[in-house]
Parts: C-alpha cells; structure tokens; sequence
C-alpha cells in the first residue's frame, strides 16, 4: 500500500461495500426499520419507498465505482456499466428477497427500477467528483529543482 493512502486503497472501499450490502439485507429482513410510506414517522408520503431505494443504491453506486476505480482504474463508460450491471442484479435479489418476509412487498418492477438508477447515478457522482479524492502531488525535499 505504498504511496496510496487509505481512501486511495480498493480494499477500502471494498470493505465499505460489504458493510453496505449487509445492511441492505438486513434492512430487507422486515418494515422493523421503514414503515412504508412514512417520512420521519410522521407524514405519509405515496411511493416514498422508491426514494429510500434510489437513494441507498446511489450510496452503493458510489462505493463500488470507488472500489472498482481504485483496482484498475476502468474508462467512465465502463465503470457507469459495471457498477449499474452489478447492482441492478442485487437490487433483482434483494426484490425476490424481500417476497419471502411477512410485511414486505417484493418483486416490485419501480423498486428495481429505483436500485437500478441509483446505481447509476452513484457511480455517475462518483466518476465525475473522484479527482478530489486523488492525493496532491507532494515534491519530496530531496527532490533538486534546478533552472535551466
């Protein structure tokens, strides 16, 4: 891990990753956590549950483009594929998932749909903005600087 520093390292961000797919399932498990169609428990707001979707994915979408950006650095074009592919495939999961639990509704076309744009988008974000995670370039003091 010379010469990368933490936020710089696949692993990193990898971990990360993990960490937000089991959250993913366990947030699958039940409603224990999101009733649906309430914001803050307070108002009932139609279709909300598609926003917690695209926005959890969005997160997802950023956290693998960073993991596969810092692995072997892909074109933008094919990060925004790879990261779309991958996690509309796990929202298709989590959906069928989700039909297997009491007070859930699974197989839902615009959940998926929803996963799949927030991946999207994710990775989008990420590729665009990830020059600001790079490391400064740092000259080393025995670096000679000479006049030519």
């Amino acid at each position: 891990m010379r010469g990368k520093t933490l936020k710089h390292h696949p692993t990193f961000w990898k971990s990360i990753f993990v960490v937000w797919f089991i959250a993913l399932n366990l947030l699958s498990h039940g409603d224990k956590f999101h009733p649906s169609g309430t914001f803050f428990f307070f108002f009932e707001i139609p279709h909300f549950d598609k926003v917690l979707h695209l926005g959890y994915f969005f997160g997802g979408g950023g956290l693998l483009a960073a993991a596969l950006h810092y692995r072997s650095d892909p074109s933008r074009k094919r990060l925004l594929l790879m990261v779309t592919l991958i996690l509309s495939g796990i929202g298709i999961i989590d959906e069928y998932h989700q039909s297997f639990f009491k007070n859930r509704t699974g197989n839902d076309p615009f959940d998926w749909l929803a996963d799949t744009l927030g991946a999207f988008f994710g990775a989008l974000v990420f590729s665009l903005s990830h020059r600001r995670l790079l490391p400064t370039r740092v000259i080393s003091p025995k670096t000679e600087i000479t006049s030519g």
